[in-house]
């Protein structure tokens, strides 16, 4: 079944400059005496990108917005305005050159108030926009929005979920396709001002897949474009694609919505930027298949070592223990019976520490069997730097994974008020080194609503995390991934005593 055309995907986080001066230099390139170690301040705007949610009539759509409370790196300046709201965004022409109207004027939903307590709001039908939003001053360290879409029936059915994330100039994404039975599009939205132009590269098990549209494609400013990934090549269908999108001017969101006949639907993120080793977090304890895509874009073959990090440790896969990306190209390999009935992480490194490459990789995980199944993506993921927040979780359902592949690691665990109201709760949780730890009791006391968690690295080696969203329906377990990124809210600005003799002759 062919899938209409889903409005957008897109996203942002667009981290503002905080004030501060660059430190000055002598002519000899030594630091001027009075300058002082960078400060870590908040950030004092923050934007976002949601892509419009789906195009089903029966769908049903919540978002929830949520800026996590002051912590010690600071707090926005005084008397500096605080708002955080979503506005909707128009819809430009596809390549194919079908013209979506402009939606109309929405109220903003979702609009957060004040630190610590998160909001909703929900549309209904196939006819929501996407989003585009900003937050200032004391809300905007950490703003985040989660959208998530059911949709019961049709060919986009399942449970899809995205956090609207940032514009940049280069995206990856493993794991798309332009099988038949799959209709992928690429959502790509510009918050600025001015138009701009964006390339799609596809790269199958073969190499580059040649493109129909050489000239790039053009985004209107606060537009979004949706772009079928099977329009782009007249190469045979391929089942696993690594899809490469930059930018020759200006800046876009990207994210691909991904719609299988069979499996369901969900949004595939972007992957971490190439490296030579790999974290894809949050495989859920049930999954009845997972599909690992991986490309190598340098020059180099990466001979990557496949481990699973689960709860009892780390461990090779019996089903595959290493896989061969050639350079430029696309691979895949199937995991079955990977998780055994422990939540997991999957860990990439090189076979030869010695002969390292960069690449990215993505994982399908599907869960369920026969015509009950449904699908999800997890991307290669960096580990939580400062602090990450997931919104949107629920009383029952939510899981949060927890992995350290390196070091014994400690965070702390915060679950916020309800949308509805409640009382926060924090915890802190210890990940032993090589393990994975799984979190389902952590829920706010006198929950309403929803709520959001935030996770923050108190010592011990990198922590990467994720978390699973489980809404069943009708048999189907519906289900949606989403890694936790760092939500980079402080920035370093250095500070520096004026010395005017470094302009003496």
């Amino acid at each position: 079944m062919k899938r209409p055309t889903l409005s957008l995907i897109a996203v942002a986080t667009a981290l503002a400059a905080v004030t501060g001066f660059a430190a000055l230099t002598a002519p000899d390139g030594t630091a001027t005496a009075g300058a002082k170690a960078p400060a870590k301040l908040p950030v004092e705007r923050s934007s976002l990108l949601c892509p419009a949610p789906t195009t089903s009539e029966v769908a049903e759509t919540d978002y929830t917005s949520y800026t996590p409370g002051a912590t010690g790196s600071g707090s926005a300046k005084a008397g500096t305005a605080a708002k955080a709201e979503l506005k909707a965004a128009a819809t430009a022409a596809t390549p194919g050159g079908s013209t979506a109207k402009k939606p109309a004027a929405a109220k903003a939903p979702a609009t957060v108030t004040e630190p610590g307590k998160p909001v909703a709001a929900e549309a209904n039908g196939g006819t929501a926009p996407a989003l585009a939003g900003s937050a200032t001053g004391s809300l905007a360290p950490g703003w985040t929005v989660q959208q998530t879409t059911v949709v019961p029936a049709g060919g986009a059915r399942g449970l899809l979920g995205v956090t609207c994330t940032a514009p940049d100039t280069d995206f990856w994404f493993p794991a798309a396709s332009t099988a038949k039975q799959r209709q992928d599009y690429v959502h790509l939205t510009n918050p600025d001002d001015t138009a701009a132009v964006a390339d799609i590269q596809l790269y199958g098990a073969e190499g580059e897949l040649a493109s129909q549209l050489p000239d790039g494609i053009p985004v209107p400013a606060h537009s979004t474009v949706p772009v079928l990934l099977s329009t782009l090549t007249g190469a045979a269908p391929a089942a696993d694609v690594t899809v490469h999108v930059t930018t020759r001017s200006g800046r876009v969101g990207a994210v691909i919505g991904s719609a299988d006949d069979k499996l369901g639907s969900d949004w595939l993120p972007a992957s971490a930027d190439p490296a030579g080793t790999a974290v894809l977090p949050g495989i859920p304890s049930d999954a009845t298949s997972v599909r690992l895509v991986a490309y190598a874009p340098g020059e180099d073959d990466a001979e990557l070592k496949i481990q699973l990090v689960g709860e009892a440790g780390t461990i090779v896969p019996a089903s595959a223990e290493a896989l061969h990306v050639k350079s430029g190209m696309t691979a895949a390999v199937d995991l079955p019976d990977l998780t055994r009935g422990e939540v997991g992480a999957l860990l990439l490194t090189p076979s030869d520490a010695k002969k390292s490459a960069p690449f990215v990789a993505a994982l399908r995980v599907v869960r369920g069997k026969g015509d009950k199944q449904e699908v999800a993506y997890i991307p290669a993921t960096a580990a939580i730097g400062s602090r990450a927040t997931v919104a949107d979780n629920r009383a029952a359902g939510s899981t949060l994974t927890l992995t350290a592949p390196g070091s014994t690691a400690q965070v702390k665990v915060t679950a916020s008020a309800g949308t509805g109201g409640g009382t926060p709760v924090s915890k802190t949780v210890t990940v032993k080194e090589g393990t994975t730890v799984k979190v389902t009791e952590l829920v706010p006391a006198g929950l309403k609503g929803s709520y959001a968690v935030t996770v923050e690295p108190v010592s011990g080696g990198p922590v990467h995390a994720a978390r699973m969203l489980a809404l069943p329906d009708d048999g189907i377990p519906m289900f949606t991934v989403q890694t936790l990124l760092d939500d980079r809210g402080t920035v370093e600005v250095p500070t520096a005593k004026q010395d005017l003799s470094v302009l003496d002759d």
